[in-house]
C-alpha cells in the first residue's frame, strides 16, 4: 500500500494554495467545506477564485510566489502550469517538513487527494494511487447514488445522542448490541421514524453470542454477501493455521487472533455474548459442528 488513507483535524490547518485558475478553483471547492484557514497566492485570481475571497472564505495574494511563502503552513497544494516553479516549490515543501500536493504530477506528491462523497459527518474516500483518476470519479458516481443524502441528517442525529447511549449504556458491549439494533432497524434513513427506532433500540439489546465455521478448502471469495456482515462483528478469530489474505481482509480489524483453544472456553465465551469464528481443516470442522449445534457453518454461496 503505498498511500496510507487518513483523515485530518483540519480546525487548525493551514494550507497554502499556490494558483488561481480553474484547477486550483477545483481544490477550493473542497478544501472550503473544511475549517482549514486557506492562502492563495497566484499572479492572476479566476473569478471562480475570487467568489470565495469576497466572501472571506480565503485570504488571496496577488503575486507571484517565492520561497519563503513556503514556511508555517501544513498543506501545500501546487496548482499552477509552470512545471519548473511546481517542481521548485515542491522541493522546498519536501526539505522543510511540509506535505506538498502537485496537481496531475503523483510523484511529486507527499499526500494525493482522494475522490470524496461527501455526507456531513460520513466521508468515504476513494483513491487508485493516481493510477486511474477517471475510475475513481466513475465509484463516486455509483456511491452518490446508493448513499442517500438522508446520511448527513442521520448522523448528525447519532452524533446529538452518543453521550445518552454512553450514560444508559455504560458497559462498551451494550452499547455496540444498542447501535447495531439500531441501524438494523433504521437502516439509512432519518425520517420521522428514526426517533422511535432510537427509543425502541433501548429494549432490544440482545447479548446473544455467535460461532462462525470455516474450513481451510473454503474459497474466501465464493462466500455469500450475507456472511459479510458477521465477519465485520467478530470479536474472536482462532485458527489453527495463518489466515489467508483474502480472510484477514473481510473479518473485523480489531477481532483478536489466536490458536484454537479448549472447546469448553469457547462456549464460555459464546455463553458471555462474544461472537467467535473458528477457521480449521475440515476433519476438526466436523466434530466441532456436532459440539457446537448452534454454530453457522460458512460455505461457499451460503450460511
Amino acid at each position: 500500500m503505498q498511500y496510507f488513507p487518513l483523515f485530518v483535524d483540519t480546525s487548525q490547518l493551514k494550507v497554502l494554495l499556490i494558483g488561481a485558475g480553474e484547477v486550483a478553483s477545483r481544490k477550493l471547492d473542497l478544501l472550503t467545506r473544511t475549517e482549514a484557514v486557506i492562502y492563495v497566492i497566484a499572479s492572476e485570481i479566476s473569478a471562480e477564485v475570487q467568489v470565495y475571497a469576497d466572501k472571506g472564505r480565503i485570504s488571496v495574494f496577488e503575486r507571484s510566489a517565492e520561497e519563503e511563502d513556503i514556511q508555517g503552513i501544513d498543506l501545500l497544494y501546487m496548482a499552477t502550469a509552470d512545471g519548473v516553479l511546481n517542481t521548485k516549490l515542491a522541493g522546498v515543501a519536501k526539505r522543510r517538513g511540509i506535505w506538498v500536493n502537485v496537481v496531475d504530477c503523483p510523484e511529486l506528491c507527499r499526500f494525493i487527494t482522494p475522490s470524496i462523497v461527501d455526507r456531513g459527518r460520513l466521508q468515504v474516500a476513494i483513491s487508485t494511487a493516481g493510477a486511474a483518476p477517471v475510475f475513481a470519479r466513475e465509484l463516486r458516481s455509483r456511491l452518490e447514488s446508493w448513499l442517500p443524502g438522508s446520511l448527513t441528517g442521520l448522523f448528525d442525529f447519532v452524533a446529538d445522542r452518543r453521550q445518552e447511549v454512553q450514560q444508559k449504556l455504560p458497559v462498551f458491549k451494550q452499547r455496540k448490541l444498542f447501535w447495531e439494533h439500531f441501524f438494523k432497524t433504521n437502516g439509512d434513513k432519518f425520517d420521522t421514524q428514526t426517533p422511535i427506532h432510537y427509543d425502541n433500540a433501548f429494549q432490544n439489546i440482545s447479548t446473544g453470542g455467535e460461532i462462525l465455521l470455516l474450513d481451510d478448502e473454503t474459497q474466501v471469495s465464493m462466500l455469500p454477501i450475507a456472511a459479510m456482515p458477521l465477519l465485520q462483528r467478530l470479536d474472536h478469530i482462532f485458527s489453527i493455521e495463518v489466515l489467508p489474505f483474502e480472510l484477514n481482509e473481510l473479518v473485523r480489524r480489531d477481532a483478536s487472533r489466536a490458536p484454537l483453544p479448549p472447546l469448553s472456553e469457547i462456549s464460555k465465551q459464546f455463553e458471555q455474548g462474544k461472537r467467535n469464528l473458528i477457521f480449521t481443516d475440515t476433519g476438526k470442522l466436523e466434530q466441532l459442528k456436532a459440539h457446537f449445534p448452534m454454530a453457522k457453518h460458512l460455505k461457499a454461496g451460503s450460511i
